[in-house]
Protein backbone atom coordinates (compact mmCIF):
# COMPACT_ATOMS: atom_id res chain seq x y z
CA UNK A 1 0.00 0.00 0.00
CA UNK A 2 1.31 3.50 -0.94
CA UNK A 3 -0.32 6.77 -0.01
CA UNK A 4 1.28 9.94 0.11
CA UNK A 5 0.13 13.81 -0.03
CA UNK A 6 2.12 17.06 -1.39
CA UNK A 7 0.48 20.30 -1.07
CA UNK A 8 1.69 24.39 -1.38
CA UNK A 9 0.87 27.18 -3.24
CA UNK A 10 1.79 25.79 -6.11
CA UNK A 11 3.97 22.62 -6.78
CA UNK A 12 7.00 22.54 -9.23
CA UNK A 13 8.06 20.78 -11.71
CA UNK A 14 11.07 19.56 -9.25
CA UNK A 15 8.78 18.22 -6.82
CA UNK A 16 6.78 16.24 -9.00
CA UNK A 17 9.68 14.48 -10.19
CA UNK A 18 10.65 14.33 -6.48
CA UNK A 19 7.02 12.73 -6.13
CA UNK A 20 7.51 10.20 -9.10
CA UNK A 21 11.05 9.45 -8.04
CA UNK A 22 9.54 8.36 -4.53
CA UNK A 23 6.94 6.43 -5.68
CA UNK A 24 8.81 4.59 -8.40
CA UNK A 25 11.82 3.85 -5.25
CA UNK A 26 8.49 2.39 -3.12
CA UNK A 27 7.28 0.03 -5.61
CA UNK A 28 8.52 -3.31 -4.47
CA UNK A 29 9.94 -4.60 -7.52
CA UNK A 30 11.32 -2.04 -10.57
CA UNK A 31 8.78 -2.46 -13.18
CA UNK A 32 8.99 -4.00 -16.60
CA UNK A 33 5.94 -3.10 -18.66
CA UNK A 34 3.80 0.03 -17.50
CA UNK A 35 0.49 1.66 -18.47
CA UNK A 36 0.06 5.18 -18.46
CA UNK A 37 -3.44 6.62 -18.17
CA UNK A 38 -3.47 10.08 -17.78
CA UNK A 39 -6.10 12.96 -19.52
CA UNK A 40 -6.65 13.91 -22.76
CA UNK A 41 -6.85 17.72 -23.62
CA UNK A 42 -9.84 18.44 -22.47
CA UNK A 43 -8.17 18.46 -19.18
CA UNK A 44 -5.36 20.92 -20.55
CA UNK A 45 -4.99 22.23 -16.51
CA UNK A 46 -4.82 18.87 -15.28
CA UNK A 47 -0.64 18.78 -14.87
CA UNK A 48 -1.20 15.36 -16.47
CA UNK A 49 0.53 15.76 -19.73
CA UNK A 50 3.55 17.12 -17.39
CA UNK A 51 3.23 14.20 -14.95
CA UNK A 52 3.14 11.74 -17.68
CA UNK A 53 6.14 13.62 -19.16
CA UNK A 54 8.25 12.49 -15.82
CA UNK A 55 6.83 9.33 -15.59
CA UNK A 56 7.91 8.45 -19.64
CA UNK A 57 11.44 10.05 -18.77
CA UNK A 58 11.91 8.61 -15.72
CA UNK A 59 11.13 4.83 -16.88
CA UNK A 60 12.24 5.02 -20.68
CA UNK A 61 15.48 3.43 -20.64
CA UNK A 62 14.08 0.65 -18.04
CA UNK A 63 10.80 -0.61 -18.96
CA UNK A 64 8.58 -0.74 -21.84
CA UNK A 65 6.02 1.88 -21.42
CA UNK A 66 2.19 2.51 -23.15
CA UNK A 67 0.22 5.84 -22.94
CA UNK A 68 -3.59 5.45 -23.09
CA UNK A 69 -5.23 9.19 -22.95
CA UNK A 70 -8.88 8.35 -20.90
CA UNK A 71 -10.53 9.48 -23.76
CA UNK A 72 -14.05 8.70 -22.92
CA UNK A 73 -16.22 9.60 -25.19
CA UNK A 74 -14.18 12.47 -26.72
CA UNK A 75 -12.40 12.30 -30.10
CA UNK A 76 -8.84 11.45 -30.19
CA UNK A 77 -5.77 13.48 -29.82
CA UNK A 78 -4.22 14.91 -32.52
CA UNK A 79 -0.65 14.40 -32.90
CA UNK A 80 0.00 18.12 -32.34
CA UNK A 81 -2.63 18.03 -29.55
CA UNK A 82 -0.62 15.44 -28.16
CA UNK A 83 3.02 17.11 -28.32
CA UNK A 84 1.25 20.05 -26.99
CA UNK A 85 -0.11 18.11 -24.10
CA UNK A 86 2.58 15.49 -23.36
CA UNK A 87 5.67 16.89 -24.58
CA UNK A 88 8.42 15.14 -27.10
CA UNK A 89 7.17 11.71 -26.45
CA UNK A 90 6.95 8.94 -29.58
CA UNK A 91 4.23 8.74 -31.12
CA UNK A 92 3.97 4.78 -30.67
CA UNK A 93 4.08 5.02 -27.18
CA UNK A 94 0.11 5.93 -27.42
CA UNK A 95 -2.75 3.89 -27.63
CA UNK A 96 -6.08 5.25 -28.39
CA UNK A 97 -9.13 4.08 -26.48
CA UNK A 98 -12.31 3.10 -28.46
CA UNK A 99 -15.11 3.53 -25.63
CA UNK A 100 -17.53 1.66 -28.45
CA UNK A 101 -15.14 -0.93 -29.84
CA UNK A 102 -12.41 -1.61 -27.75
CA UNK A 103 -13.76 -2.69 -23.73
CA UNK A 104 -14.47 -5.85 -22.35
CA UNK A 105 -17.33 -6.36 -19.56
CA UNK A 106 -15.76 -7.37 -16.53
CA UNK A 107 -18.66 -7.40 -13.82
CA UNK A 108 -21.67 -6.29 -13.36
CA UNK A 109 -23.42 -3.37 -11.03
CA UNK A 110 -26.40 -5.12 -9.37
CA UNK A 111 -30.02 -3.70 -10.16
CA UNK A 112 -30.58 -3.83 -6.59
CA UNK A 113 -27.46 -2.08 -5.54
CA UNK A 114 -28.28 0.77 -8.06
CA UNK A 115 -31.55 0.98 -6.55
CA UNK A 116 -30.64 1.42 -3.18
CA UNK A 117 -28.30 3.81 -3.69
CA UNK A 118 -30.02 5.81 -6.47
CA UNK A 119 -32.86 5.90 -3.97
CA UNK A 120 -35.39 4.14 -5.97
CA UNK A 121 -34.62 6.09 -9.43
CA UNK A 122 -32.72 3.68 -11.32
CA UNK A 123 -33.82 0.00 -11.07
CA UNK A 124 -31.75 -1.84 -13.39
CA UNK A 125 -28.14 -3.70 -13.36
CA UNK A 126 -24.77 -1.61 -14.88
CA UNK A 127 -22.44 -3.40 -16.76
CA UNK A 128 -18.90 -2.70 -16.15
CA UNK A 129 -16.84 -2.54 -19.47
CA UNK A 130 -13.36 -1.33 -19.48
CA UNK A 131 -10.26 -0.89 -21.89
CA UNK A 132 -8.90 -4.64 -22.74
CA UNK A 133 -5.69 -3.40 -22.62
CA UNK A 134 -5.93 -2.72 -18.79
CA UNK A 135 -7.42 -6.32 -17.79
CA UNK A 136 -4.86 -8.13 -20.31
CA UNK A 137 -2.34 -9.42 -17.60
CA UNK A 138 0.74 -7.76 -19.79
CA UNK A 139 1.41 -4.78 -17.45
CA UNK A 140 3.42 -5.04 -14.33
CA UNK A 141 2.61 -1.28 -13.08
CA UNK A 142 -0.73 0.64 -14.01
CA UNK A 143 -0.76 4.41 -13.25
CA UNK A 144 -3.94 6.65 -13.73
CA UNK A 145 -3.34 10.74 -13.64
CA UNK A 146 -6.42 12.87 -13.19
CA UNK A 147 -7.97 16.38 -11.73
CA UNK A 148 -9.99 16.37 -9.37
CA UNK A 149 -12.35 18.88 -9.36
CA UNK A 150 -16.14 19.47 -9.18
CA UNK A 151 -17.91 16.82 -11.48
CA UNK A 152 -21.76 17.17 -13.21
CA UNK A 153 -22.08 13.42 -13.96
CA UNK A 154 -20.04 11.60 -10.46
CA UNK A 155 -20.08 14.81 -7.93
CA UNK A 156 -16.08 15.20 -7.91
CA UNK A 157 -13.77 14.06 -10.52
CA UNK A 158 -11.58 11.71 -10.54
CA UNK A 159 -10.27 8.42 -8.77
CA UNK A 160 -12.29 5.78 -10.15
CA UNK A 161 -13.84 7.52 -12.82
CA UNK A 162 -10.90 7.77 -14.85
CA UNK A 163 -10.94 3.83 -15.64
CA UNK A 164 -14.70 3.72 -15.84
CA UNK A 165 -15.26 6.38 -17.60
CA UNK A 166 -12.04 7.79 -19.22
CA UNK A 167 -11.00 4.04 -20.85
CA UNK A 168 -14.62 2.59 -19.95
CA UNK A 169 -17.36 1.43 -22.02
CA UNK A 170 -20.59 2.72 -23.71
CA UNK A 171 -22.65 0.73 -21.33
CA UNK A 172 -21.17 1.84 -18.10
CA UNK A 173 -20.71 5.51 -19.51
CA UNK A 174 -24.36 5.82 -20.82
CA UNK A 175 -26.03 4.15 -17.54
CA UNK A 176 -23.72 6.36 -14.95
CA UNK A 177 -24.42 9.46 -17.02
CA UNK A 178 -28.14 8.38 -17.74
CA UNK A 179 -28.31 7.82 -13.22
CA UNK A 180 -26.26 11.40 -12.47
CA UNK A 181 -29.11 12.87 -14.73
CA UNK A 182 -32.14 11.48 -12.99
CA UNK A 183 -30.58 11.82 -9.87
CA UNK A 184 -30.16 15.37 -10.73
CA UNK A 185 -26.63 16.92 -10.98
CA UNK A 186 -27.05 19.72 -8.85
CA UNK A 187 -27.72 17.24 -5.72
CA UNK A 188 -24.03 15.83 -7.01
CA UNK A 189 -21.57 18.53 -8.16
CA UNK A 190 -19.05 19.41 -5.45
CA UNK A 191 -20.06 16.40 -3.12
CA UNK A 192 -18.25 12.45 -2.24
CA UNK A 193 -20.54 9.99 -2.16
CA UNK A 194 -22.97 10.36 -4.50
CA UNK A 195 -25.00 7.46 -6.32
CA UNK A 196 -22.77 7.31 -9.53
CA UNK A 197 -19.56 7.55 -7.12
CA UNK A 198 -21.22 4.37 -4.87
CA UNK A 199 -21.32 2.62 -8.51
CA UNK A 200 -17.83 3.39 -9.28
CA UNK A 201 -16.43 2.42 -6.13
CA UNK A 202 -18.41 -0.60 -6.07
CA UNK A 203 -16.83 -1.63 -9.65
CA UNK A 204 -13.43 -0.51 -8.21
CA UNK A 205 -13.37 -2.55 -5.03
CA UNK A 206 -14.79 -6.09 -6.60
CA UNK A 207 -13.93 -5.82 -10.18
CA UNK A 208 -10.57 -4.14 -9.83
CA UNK A 209 -8.68 -6.31 -7.35
CA UNK A 210 -4.99 -7.26 -8.38
CA UNK A 211 -4.23 -4.95 -10.64
CA UNK A 212 -1.27 -3.03 -9.75
CA UNK A 213 -3.05 0.24 -10.27
CA UNK A 214 -1.95 3.62 -8.59
CA UNK A 215 -3.23 6.72 -8.82
CA UNK A 216 -1.81 9.88 -9.10
CA UNK A 217 -4.53 12.87 -7.95
CA UNK A 218 -3.69 16.39 -8.61
CA UNK A 219 -5.94 19.58 -7.40
CA UNK A 220 -5.48 22.51 -9.40
CA UNK A 221 -6.38 26.32 -10.28
CA UNK A 222 -5.47 28.38 -13.03
CA UNK A 223 -3.34 31.55 -11.76
CA UNK A 224 -1.62 34.30 -13.62
CA UNK A 225 1.37 32.48 -14.99
CA UNK A 226 -0.24 29.49 -15.56
CA UNK A 227 -1.63 26.31 -13.70
CA UNK A 228 -0.88 26.52 -10.06
CA UNK A 229 -0.58 22.97 -8.60
CA UNK A 230 -1.62 23.25 -5.02
CA UNK A 231 -2.03 18.81 -4.40
CA UNK A 232 -0.51 16.11 -5.40
CA UNK A 233 -2.27 12.83 -4.18
CA UNK A 234 -0.48 9.48 -4.46
CA UNK A 235 -1.40 5.88 -4.02
CA UNK A 236 -4.19 2.97 -4.37
CA UNK A 237 -5.85 3.71 -1.28
CA UNK A 238 -9.22 5.85 -1.53
CA UNK A 239 -7.79 8.18 1.24
CA UNK A 240 -5.47 9.56 -1.52
CA UNK A 241 -9.33 10.80 -3.57
CA UNK A 242 -10.61 11.82 -0.53
CA UNK A 243 -7.91 13.91 0.63
CA UNK A 244 -7.88 15.72 -2.80
CA UNK A 245 -11.66 15.84 -2.55
CA UNK A 246 -11.47 17.99 0.63
CA UNK A 247 -8.35 20.20 -0.84
CA UNK A 248 -10.80 20.91 -4.70
CA UNK A 249 -13.61 22.19 -2.41
CA UNK A 250 -11.26 24.66 -0.98
CA UNK A 251 -9.74 25.89 -4.12
CA UNK A 252 -12.32 25.17 -7.08
CA UNK A 253 -15.52 25.71 -5.32
CA UNK A 254 -16.57 29.42 -5.73
CA UNK A 255 -19.62 30.61 -3.30
CA UNK A 256 -21.31 33.68 -4.26
CA UNK A 257 -22.99 36.04 -2.03
CA UNK A 258 -26.05 36.69 -4.62
CA UNK A 259 -26.92 35.13 -8.07
CA UNK A 260 -25.86 35.97 -10.97
CA UNK A 261 -27.60 38.49 -13.85
CA UNK A 262 -24.70 37.95 -16.37
CA UNK A 263 -22.01 35.71 -16.67
CA UNK A 264 -19.50 35.91 -19.34
CA UNK A 265 -17.11 32.36 -19.79
CA UNK A 266 -14.42 31.80 -22.09
CA UNK A 267 -13.91 28.67 -23.86
CA UNK A 268 -9.45 28.32 -25.09
CA UNK A 269 -9.92 26.97 -28.30
CA UNK A 270 -7.59 24.69 -27.49
CA UNK A 271 -9.41 22.31 -25.09
CA UNK A 272 -12.74 23.52 -26.02
CA UNK A 273 -14.04 22.17 -29.87
CA UNK A 274 -17.43 21.16 -28.82
CA UNK A 275 -20.40 22.02 -26.68
CA UNK A 276 -20.30 18.55 -25.15
CA UNK A 277 -17.03 20.08 -23.80
CA UNK A 278 -18.26 23.65 -23.93
CA UNK A 279 -21.40 23.08 -21.38
CA UNK A 280 -19.42 22.90 -18.54
CA UNK A 281 -20.01 26.51 -19.10
CA UNK A 282 -23.66 25.89 -18.23
CA UNK A 283 -23.21 22.98 -15.76
CA UNK A 284 -20.49 25.30 -13.24
CA UNK A 285 -22.32 28.03 -13.37
CA UNK A 286 -26.24 27.00 -12.82
CA UNK A 287 -26.28 27.20 -9.24
CA UNK A 288 -25.15 30.67 -9.20
CA UNK A 289 -27.35 31.85 -11.95
CA UNK A 290 -29.82 33.91 -11.17
CA UNK A 291 -33.67 33.47 -12.50
CA UNK A 292 -33.85 35.45 -15.69
CA UNK A 293 -30.01 36.15 -15.85
CA UNK A 294 -28.13 35.41 -19.00
CA UNK A 295 -25.12 33.53 -19.67
CA UNK A 296 -23.06 34.14 -22.90
CA UNK A 297 -20.46 31.59 -24.05
CA UNK A 298 -17.72 33.22 -26.06
CA UNK A 299 -16.64 30.11 -28.13
CA UNK A 300 -14.10 30.73 -30.91
CA UNK A 301 -13.14 26.57 -31.26
CA UNK A 302 -16.36 25.17 -31.25
CA UNK A 303 -16.98 23.53 -34.36
CA UNK A 304 -19.68 20.82 -33.64
CA UNK A 305 -21.58 19.72 -30.70
CA UNK A 306 -21.01 16.07 -29.93
CA UNK A 307 -17.56 14.83 -30.01
CA UNK A 308 -18.63 11.59 -31.35
CA UNK A 309 -20.74 11.59 -34.76
CA UNK A 310 -23.98 9.77 -33.52
CA UNK A 311 -23.63 12.08 -30.68
CA UNK A 312 -23.06 15.23 -32.47
CA UNK A 313 -26.72 13.67 -34.45
CA UNK A 314 -28.58 13.14 -31.82
CA UNK A 315 -27.99 16.61 -29.73
CA UNK A 316 -29.05 18.06 -33.48
CA UNK A 317 -31.89 16.32 -34.18
CA UNK A 318 -33.09 16.60 -29.86
CA UNK A 319 -31.91 19.46 -29.08
CA UNK A 320 -31.08 21.18 -25.00
CA UNK A 321 -34.76 21.23 -24.69
CA UNK A 322 -35.23 20.74 -20.85
CA UNK A 323 -35.39 17.99 -18.52
CA UNK A 324 -38.92 17.20 -19.33
CA UNK A 325 -38.98 17.28 -22.52
CA UNK A 326 -35.07 14.88 -22.51
CA UNK A 327 -37.00 12.70 -20.38
CA UNK A 328 -40.35 12.52 -22.15
CA UNK A 329 -38.40 12.08 -25.40
CA UNK A 330 -35.81 9.47 -24.04
CA UNK A 331 -39.22 7.37 -23.14
CA UNK A 332 -40.44 7.62 -26.82
CA UNK A 333 -37.20 7.19 -29.01
CA UNK A 334 -34.93 3.91 -29.29
CA UNK A 335 -32.26 5.91 -30.45
CA UNK A 336 -31.74 8.09 -27.38
CA UNK A 337 -32.33 4.82 -25.15
CA UNK A 338 -29.32 3.39 -26.60
CA UNK A 339 -27.32 6.61 -26.11
CA UNK A 340 -28.35 7.02 -22.99
CA UNK A 341 -25.26 9.28 -22.24
CA UNK A 342 -26.67 11.89 -24.70
CA UNK A 343 -29.90 11.80 -23.22
CA UNK A 344 -27.94 12.91 -19.67
CA UNK A 345 -26.00 15.67 -21.91
CA UNK A 346 -28.88 17.39 -22.88
CA UNK A 347 -30.61 17.43 -19.62
CA UNK A 348 -27.08 19.08 -18.21
CA UNK A 349 -26.87 21.28 -20.70
CA UNK A 350 -30.62 22.61 -20.58
CA UNK A 351 -31.02 25.72 -18.43
CA UNK A 352 -35.17 24.30 -18.17
CA UNK A 353 -36.03 28.04 -18.95
CA UNK A 354 -34.55 29.31 -15.70
CA UNK A 355 -32.25 31.48 -17.68
CA UNK A 356 -30.43 32.20 -20.83
CA UNK A 357 -28.12 30.56 -22.78
CA UNK A 358 -26.19 32.44 -25.51
CA UNK A 359 -23.38 30.67 -27.55
CA UNK A 360 -20.76 33.29 -29.78
CA UNK A 361 -19.35 31.12 -32.47
CA UNK A 362 -17.86 31.19 -35.79
CA UNK A 363 -17.54 27.84 -36.74
CA UNK A 364 -20.93 26.94 -36.04
CA UNK A 365 -23.65 28.70 -38.20
CA UNK A 366 -26.37 30.83 -36.23
CA UNK A 367 -29.12 28.42 -37.75
CA UNK A 368 -27.27 25.18 -35.61
CA UNK A 369 -27.05 26.63 -32.78
CA UNK A 370 -30.19 28.08 -32.59
CA UNK A 371 -31.52 24.64 -33.88
CA UNK A 372 -30.21 22.82 -30.74
CA UNK A 373 -31.87 25.05 -28.54
CA UNK A 374 -29.56 28.07 -27.63
CA UNK A 375 -29.26 31.46 -28.47
CA UNK A 376 -26.05 32.70 -30.75
CA UNK A 377 -24.53 36.10 -30.97
CA UNK A 378 -21.93 36.75 -33.61
CA UNK A 379 -18.16 35.88 -32.26
CA UNK A 380 -16.65 38.85 -33.47
CA UNK A 381 -20.03 41.23 -32.17
CA UNK A 382 -19.20 39.18 -28.38
CA UNK A 383 -15.41 39.81 -28.85
CA UNK A 384 -15.83 43.53 -29.25
CA UNK A 385 -18.21 43.85 -25.98
CA UNK A 386 -16.64 41.01 -23.92
CA UNK A 387 -12.37 41.14 -24.30
CA UNK A 388 -11.06 38.31 -23.57
CA UNK A 389 -7.65 39.79 -23.16
CA UNK A 390 -9.18 42.87 -21.12
CA UNK A 391 -10.89 40.83 -18.63
CA UNK A 392 -10.66 38.96 -15.32
CA UNK A 393 -12.32 36.42 -13.65
CA UNK A 394 -14.91 37.76 -11.32
CA UNK A 395 -16.83 40.78 -11.13
CA UNK A 396 -16.34 43.41 -13.56
CA UNK A 397 -17.87 46.93 -14.31
CA UNK A 398 -17.87 46.94 -17.91
CA UNK A 399 -16.91 51.35 -19.65
CA UNK A 400 -20.53 50.73 -20.22
CA UNK A 401 -21.87 50.28 -16.80
CA UNK A 402 -23.23 47.22 -17.55
CA UNK A 403 -21.71 44.81 -14.67
CA UNK A 404 -21.09 41.23 -15.49
CA UNK A 405 -19.27 38.21 -14.10
CA UNK A 406 -16.34 36.83 -16.60
CA UNK A 407 -15.07 33.14 -16.15
CA UNK A 408 -11.71 32.45 -17.79
CA UNK A 409 -12.10 28.55 -17.63
CA UNK A 410 -14.99 27.02 -16.69
CA UNK A 411 -13.69 23.75 -16.06
CA UNK A 412 -11.68 24.69 -13.28
CA UNK A 413 -14.48 24.87 -11.10
CA UNK A 414 -18.19 25.53 -9.20
CA UNK A 415 -19.94 28.30 -8.72
CA UNK A 416 -22.63 28.21 -6.34
CA UNK A 417 -24.85 30.46 -5.13
CA UNK A 418 -25.14 29.00 -1.05
CA UNK A 419 -28.82 28.81 -0.71
CA UNK A 420 -29.16 26.75 -4.14
CA UNK A 421 -25.96 24.86 -3.05
CA UNK A 422 -26.70 24.11 0.39
CA UNK A 423 -30.24 23.92 -0.32
CA UNK A 424 -30.46 21.26 -2.81
CA UNK A 425 -30.18 18.13 -0.79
Amino acid sequence: MISRSYTGDGLTDVQLKSAVDTFISDLPTPPKKVLLLPPDMTRLHSAGGKLTAIFYAALKNSAEISIMPALGTHEPMSASERKTFFGDIPDGAFLVHDWRNGVCRIGTVPADFVREVSEGIMDEDIPVEVNRELVSGKYDLIVSMGQVVPHEVVGMANWSKNIFVGIGGSAMINRSHLLGALYGMERMMGRDGTPVRKVFDYAHENFLKGLPLYFFQTVTTNGENGVNIHGLFVGDKREVFENAVKLAQEKNMIFVDKPFSKVVVYLDPSEFKSTWLGNKAVYRTRMAMADGGELIVLAPGVYHFGEDAENDRLIRKYGYVGRENILKLFAENPDLQANQSVAAHLVHGSSDGRFKITYATEKVSREEVLAVGFNWMDLSKATSLYDPAALKDGFITLPSGEEIFYISNPALGLWAHKERFYGTK
